[in-house]
């Protein structure tokens, strides 16, 4: 799978730029937006196998850290429409509407690519430590702390509805202009497909990294007994804390790349379903093998890429049909399946 991205993010470009539209060969605008968006939901299935497959941590709140990185991208989108939107007025289109005369506090960065990456990384990476702390520190886990990852990121999104909160309420942002200077067209999201790409083989490099490691073992270790681990002289907070952390921001990376590609960023992404099928890529792919997440992830949304057209009222159906073929006949994923039929 790392040689299919790395084929992808070299291919893709020629493909859509080089090959003329009338070819077979060529690669629309939609497929390329279709693709980018794909790969920021692995580098997030990726993540979320880091603290499920391989330390038993089971979120179901993921799609926040997604979320917050999406509307950090969102606000420095949102200020480099300047004064082209609706009312032609230098602030956003919703903030004119609500009659507000000045941004909010934590607007204060928005002009500035470098400050709000920077609150991309940080907001998402403060709150995952700060709950992570409390806890783990109080040794909650296995279901309890999935509810409460849940309720974590509903009580986030009803927060993100309300209008006062400077974020766009129910519609969120959208019709962004410009990216660094640059129109936002169908070439430079090519070159956001391909960003996204890199970044999930840097992060999957890491990742693998980390699981071969003396601190992977750790993990590994803490997944199947922490108990043990405790007795040994570790301390599981530390362990779990910190990759917690770092599999939230990997989510908010990913919803940083996603945003201006897909031209939107709403409450919706921060909805317990969005969290839900996070967990069903990993699933699917196969927990505790790194590939297995991202093929879960590119397999999942192909098929709802190909079912909500050809037959809208049945997807959730197959989705929920799929996780439990899976949980019953693949415990370990397409993965799993694939070294069972590899000699």
């Amino acid at each position: 799978m790392l040689t299919a991205t790395v084929f992808i993010a070299a291919v893709v470009p020629l493909l859509n730029l080089a090959v003329p539209a009338g070819s077979t060969l060529h690669l629309s605008d939609f497929y390329v937006s279709l693709l980018g968006k794909i790969l920021c939901y692995a580098i997030a299935a990726l993540a979320m196998d880091l603290i499920w497959g391989y330390t038993g941590i089971l979120s179901l709140g993921h799609g926040l850290f997604f979320a917050l990185g999406g509307y950090g991208m969102g606000m420095y989108l949102m200020r480099q429409i300047g004064s082209d939107g609706q009312y032609r007025m230098p602030m956003p289109d919703f903030m004119v509407f609500l009659n507000w005369k000045e941004f909010p506090w934590h607007w204060g960065l928005s002009d500035s690519f470098v400050g709000q990456m920077l609150l991309v990384v940080l907001v998402p990476g403060l709150l995952a430590f700060v709950f992570g702390f409390f806890a783990f520190r109080s040794r909650i886990k296995g279901v309890y702390f999935s509810i409460i990852t849940q309720a974590l990121t509903f009580a986030a999104m009803l927060l993100f509805f309300r209008n006062e909160t400077g974020f766009g309420g129910n519609n969120g942002f959208t019709d962004f202009k410009r990216l660094l200077g640059f129109p936002i067209t169908a070439h430079l999201r090519v070159v956001l497909c391909v960003l996204s790409g890199l970044t999930l083989i840097g992060f999957f490099l890491m990742a693998r990294a980390i699981v071969h490691s003396k601190y992977g073992r750790v993990l590994q270790a803490i997944r199947d007994a922490e108990t043990r681990v405790m007795f040994t002289g570790y301390d599981p907070v530390a362990y779990k804390l910190s990759i917690w952390t770092l599999s939230a921001v990997m989510c908010a990376v990913a919803g940083a790349l996603y945003v201006p590609q897909v031209g939107i960023i709403n409450p919706g992404e921060m909805s317990p379903a969005a969290s839900i099928e996070m967990a069903i890529w990993a699933a699917v792919g196969g927990r505790a093998t790194l590939i297995g997440p991202i093929v879960g992830a590119f397999f999942v949304n192909g098929a709802k890429s190909w079912f909500t057209v050809a037959f809208p009222e049945f997807w959730l159906y197959f989705l929920g049909a799929l996780f439990i073929a899976v949980t019953l006949f693949l415990p370990n994923g397409l993965i799993g399946l694939l070294r069972r039929k590899t000699p």
